[in-house]
């Protein structure tokens, strides 16, 4: 009983390490925590599949081939059962129906009017997209883009790498008045929380690597949101092994206010 108490308490200990090191994570803590990218739409379900051009439209008669075979295949099972007699007329006399009827439905299915062709993309047809309107033809908008025509991405990637690295090292000391000048309020009382709950352990969080590129960029509103995809390899604690990582930060100003701060308002896992 001594024994499988002590073998208890140690995996009990054996947690909390494993618990109090999960604890020591970069900026963020490693998950997704205020602005995020929104979900992209649904991908369109593919068209239903157009018939092939020039491929002849399918017959009515068809329908009529299996009523057909049918009383021929009755006539000749007649004739096989009943014997030359009774059975034999009865049965060529079914058959010879059969044939005068088939011959009729056919000679009605020719003689309908068949189907005017499907007309397809390059075609001549006219379509409601084709119709003139008033002030001239009608024509699809162009998509606009909400890039702003100043943005540049190779300066704007490095300064990028560069505050991560920095704002790395702001959350490993805990120094969120560093912190503060970088990220947004929301951001801020996200990662305020995360420090507090660390409890005054050490953290250490040591880039290898660092790859800093400009996912999107777009207006909303009086705001300019700059996506920046962070990858590379991380080390969140010490001795560890290297880690790979993807993350974007969406970084945000008020575009109406030249001189204004950049300021991170969400990190969004990959």
């Amino acid at each position: 009983m001594t024994k499988i108490l002590s073998l208890f308490f140690v995996a009990l200990i054996s947690l909390g390490l494993v618990v109090q090191d999960a604890d020591a994570r970069r900026l963020g803590g490693g998950g997704s925590i205020g602005r995020q990218a929104t979900s992209p739409q649904k991908q369109a379900q593919p068209p239903a599949q157009a018939p092939t051009p020039g491929a002849p439209a399918p017959s009515g008669a068809s329908r009529w081939l299996g009523p057909l075979a049918g009383l021929a295949a009755g006539g000749l099972l007649a004739s096989l059962f009943m014997g030359e007699g009774a059975g034999g007329a009865f049965g060529s006399m079914l058959m010879i129906l059969a044939l005068v009827a088939g011959v009729f439905f056919i000679f009605r299915m020719l003689r309908r009017p068949q189907p005017q062709p499907v007309q397809y993309a390059g075609s001549t047809q006219k379509t409601m997209t084709d119709m003139p309107v008033s002030g001239g033809a009608a024509t699809l908008p162009a998509t606009r883009s909400t890039r702003p025509l100043w943005f540049e991405d190779v300066p704007f990637a490095r300064e990028a790498k560069k505050h991560f690295i920095r704002l790395q090292d702001a959350n490993d000391r805990g120094d969120l008045n560093d912190i503060r000048e970088f990220v947004t309020p929301e951001m801020y009382a996200e990662i305020s929380l995360q420090i507090q709950e660390r409890a005054g352990q050490p953290n250490k969080t040591e880039v290898v690597t660092l790859n800093a590129d400009i996912a999107d960029v777009v207006t909303e509103g009086d705001l300019v949101i700059a996506s920046v995809r962070f990858s590379g390899l991380i080390r969140e604690a010490a001795n560890a092994p290297a880690e790979s990582f993807s993350e974007i930060w969406h970084i945000q100003k008020s575009e109406s206010q030249p001189k204004a701060a950049w300021f991170i308002a969400g990190i969004q896992q990959v």
